[in-house]
């Protein structure tokens, strides 16, 4: 098989425990991971999320990066519209000089929250000043590759590391597929968001055509002991879409949060539907056959997985069981 598996998490906090519980399950999940063979690990970004412990990916990588000796280490991603393309250069360049070659910088568009954490994240700036996202994420390019700094440059993003973040645009469209193909950055398809599959095709057609870069894809999987108990932690999980009429276009975890999304955008819905997932559930062997045939239809070379599963023990098991399919051997840890 030659596709690789990375991890995308997001520290989820379970019944009767704490944030320290998940922010501690997420260091062991890396470690274990960097000896498990995947690939790269992820933190998302999640803001008034009390069943997330994860608003800051910058702080937990530098954790895990010090922790840890091999395996990649970034975010999945950073929420650019909140943010100075500057300042975000520079912590990912200070995380780069701690560990050159292992820090992967993920961006995405979403607010990675409801409109109230979005506006208290944003409080101050002027949104018409920082300009589009597009222009965002070549402010932020210029900032982390040294090859755009001029000699008379008098603003650098120090300290500048001897290997710079490796560049990931997050998203789920050709557009998104097309702006990280005009900067020479990766891209990676969140079919874990929308699992459409003639939009999964279409747009890997797309970047294909413009970029020689590898083909990555999020996906979320649930491997269990047994079909039954693999289904039946995939009947839990949920993802919905919103479309309100100021324009706005999200992807929400529940019909709740859709609803709660809209009133507090103040804008009426449009759409609120639940969307096809790309949720693949099964045992190890079945999960790891689903990558494969995803693979050989779509010439996909990295699966970045999501696991949607709270509770600890059941998670950090079907990663494992994953990892021990995908290598055709048992793996201890």
């Amino acid at each position: 098989m030659s596709w690789r598996i990375s991890i995308l998490d997001k520290s989820p906090i379970a019944e009767n425990e704490t944030a320290a519980d998940a922010l501690a399950r997420t260091l062991a999940l890396a470690q274990q991971a960097e000896n498990l063979g995947y690939h790269r690990f992820w933190i998302a970004e999640h803001h008034n999320t009390p069943q997330l412990a994860s608003p800051s990916p910058e702080l937990l990588i530098a954790w895990i990066l010090g922790q840890t000796t091999r395996i990649r280490v970034g975010s999945g991603g950073v929420m650019l519209q909140h943010y100075s393309p500057y300042k975000v250069a520079e912590n990912f360049n200070v995380l780069a000089a701690l560990a050159p070659g292992r820090v992967d910088l993920g961006v995405g568009k979403a607010p990675g929250g409801l409109p109230l954490s979005t506006r208290a994240l944003q409080q101050g700036l002027n949104q018409q000043e920082k300009g589009s996202f597009a222009e965002q994420l070549a402010q932020l390019d210029r900032w982390i590759r040294p090859e755009h700094h001029a000699i008379e440059e008098a603003v650098r993003a120090t300290p500048l590391p001897p290997l710079p973040a490796e560049g990931f645009l997050l998203g789920a469209s050709t557009e998104s597929a097309l702006l990280a193909a005009r900067l020479d950055w990766h891209f990676v398809f969140a079919a874990h968001l929308n699992g459409d599959p003639e939009l999964l095709r279409e747009v890997v057609s797309t970047w294909r055509e413009n970029s020689a870069r590898d083909v990555i894809v999020a996906v979320q999987a649930i491997v269990a002991p047994t079909q039954a108990e693999a289904d039946a932690l995939a009947q839990k999980v949920e993802v919905w879409g919103v479309e309100l009429a100021n324009g706005q276009r999200v992807t929400v975890a529940s019909e709740e949060q859709a609803y709660a999304f809209a009133r507090q955008a103040g804008s009426e819905p449009v759409r609120i539907a639940r969307r096809a997932q790309s949720l693949l559930a099964g045992t190890a062997e079945s999960v790891v056959e689903q990558l494969n045939a995803l693979h050989q239809q779509c010439g996909i070379d990295e699966f970045i997985i999501d696991t949607p599963v709270a509770e600890g023990a059941t998670r950090v098991a079907s990663l494992r069981l994953l990892a021990g399919a995908r290598l055709n051997k048992e793996v201890t840890v």
